[in-house]
């Protein structure tokens, strides 16, 4: 989230709490600062996982998925889905060390 975009996420919420904004006023500012989740290329994949120069075994450990699933996303046989695919993109935006 850019330094801008927590300003007015912190703003939003003092505003909430002070009555002046309502529940659903908060929820799209909230919904403003998720993660943005993207689909991934078998190439993206393998290159997420090389970047933190990790076997196919231990990234899978990360991503608490089997090392057979994160073969078949460098495959190709297989896309990223769900949770798995937020964390990918949280890994890709945030860093590894987000979800240690």
């Amino acid at each position: 989230m850019s330094d801008i975009l927590k300003s007015v996420h912190q703003t939003a919420k003092g505003l909430k709490k002070s009555g002046v904004i309502d529940k659903e006023t908060m929820r799209k500012f909230d919904s403003l600062c998720l993660t943005v989740v993207h689909d991934f290329t078998p190439e993206q994949v393998r290159n997420l996982r090389l970047k933190y120069k990790l076997s196919q075994p231990v990234f899978a450990q990360y991503l608490n998925v089997s090392d057979k699933l994160v073969k078949k996303w460098e495959q190709g046989l297989s896309k990223p889905r769900g949770a798995a695919l937020k964390m990918l993109s949280i890994v890709e935006q945030k860093g590894l060390e987000v979800i240690t």
